[in-house]
């Protein structure tokens, strides 16, 4: 077998053992013969909620064992058939095994992808907040480009994005924003977004042109649908009213229409200034506490949730995920993964898929989450 096929054959047997620790293979295994024993009850649909629940984790667990076996099997068909050629010296037989691996090679990437987009509420829609650091102007004017960057992101995938509420710098930029972001697995893809983001440039508002260092804080969690239960009781939370600040339309500020609900136990505040009716902003910020606050259960039950973990540390040194630098060179580095790019203007721009696929890999192989060294 050439060299280069023996390393992807590696790869391959690599990516499919972290598939099968993934998915916890034995106790898999030993929980889908329990659901398929379920299936066959017939008072399993006596209570039509949980029955579908069972039976979508079924079909998904169902799903991942047949792919992983497909997958093992596809490889072990293929070296077989090239030592088989190798033997009997029939160069097309080794070629034709090796295009299968090649694009096995696919196959499986294509899988991790989806598996790292199984969780529990990855499939739904998100919210993003930013908030800028201490710093004033230069802060404001970094969250104002990590607003454009994710939208820009969604914008790549085909999402949709809803402003839910801004509040503008005095100078320039944002201190403040919660946007809506539709699209499949939008919350999947985002999770690990969530941290404080590292800026370093030659500042447009410094006459004297000197670099600096900017932070802003990046917040993702789930919009949450009907089949997921958050009780919150008014008693629970404060509701404040206030002018609509920013842009709106002409009504914006003319009355208190924004809302914002505070959640007295964990101090989690929301606010929605999207709509002119008082009445809509406030059920919106409702159902944006509530998904707030299953996030906050999601963290408890996700032990790698580092990057979550991370965005609650204040806004500055030492607490970043992603170091941006402009000047003196150009560099955008993950500090968790150690990916990097050499193009910050295309990031900016929206190009963050290499960033969160490695960050949920690192989840799957389980990653210890430790930022790697720090730039300069």
């Amino acid at each position: 077998m050439r060299a280069e096929t023996e390393k992807l054959v590696d790869e391959i047997k690599q990516a499919i053992s972290l598939l099968r620790r993934h998915f916890d293979w034995d106790q898999a295994l030993k929980r889908l013969d329990y659901l398929n024993n379920r299936a066959e009850d017939p008072s399993l649909w006596n209570d039509a909620l949980e029955a579908q629940k069972l039976m979508r984790e079924r079909q998904t667990l169902e799903d991942g064992v047949k792919a992983v076996r497909g997958l093992t099997q596809a490889l072990e068909d293929n070296i077989g058939l090239i030592e088989l050629g190798e033997e009997e010296n029939d160069r097309s037989v080794v070629e034709e095994a090796e295009a299968a691996i090649r694009s096995l090679s696919g196959e499986v990437r294509a899988r991790q992808i989806e598996t790292m987009l199984s969780g529990e509420a990855d499939g739904n829609d998100s919210y993003l907040e930013i908030h800028a650091g201490a710093g004033g102007t230069e802060s404001q004017d970094w969250g104002s480009m990590l607003l454009r960057m994710y939208t820009r992101w969604a914008e790549r995938r085909g999402f949709k994005v809803d402003v839910l509420e801004v509040h503008d710098g005095e100078e320039a930029g944002i201190k403040s924003a919660t946007v809506l972001i539709k699209g499949e697995k939008a919350y999947g893809w985002l999770k690990t977004e969530s941290g404080v983001h590292r800026l370093v440039r030659i500042s447009p508002y410094d006459s004297n042109a000197r670099r600096h260092t900017s932070f802003a804080s990046v917040w993702v969690y789930p919009v949450i649908d009907d089949s997921i239960d958050v009780q919150v009781s008014e008693s629970d939370v404060r509701i404040d009213t206030y002018r609509a600040s920013g842009s709106g339309g002409q009504h914006v500020n003319t009355t208190d229409s924004a809302v914002r609900i505070t959640h007295l136990a964990t101090g989690i505040a929301v606010a929605c200034q999207a709509e002119r009716s008082q009445h809509k902003n406030r059920a919106k910020a409702w159902e944006m506490l509530r998904s707030r606050l299953y996030e906050e259960e999601l963290k408890k039950r996700e032990a790698a949730a580092n990057a979550t973990e991370a965005s609650k540390s204040d806004i500055g040194w030492g607490h970043q995920i992603r170091s941006y630098v402009l000047q003196p060179y150009q560099l955008v580095k993950d500090l968790r993964t150690g990916v990097e790019n050499t193009s910050p203007s295309d990031v900016l721009d929206g190009d963050l898929d290499e960033f969160m696929e490695a960050s949920l890999s690192q989840r799957i192989e389980g990653g210890s989450g430790q930022p790697v060294a720090d730039l300069d």
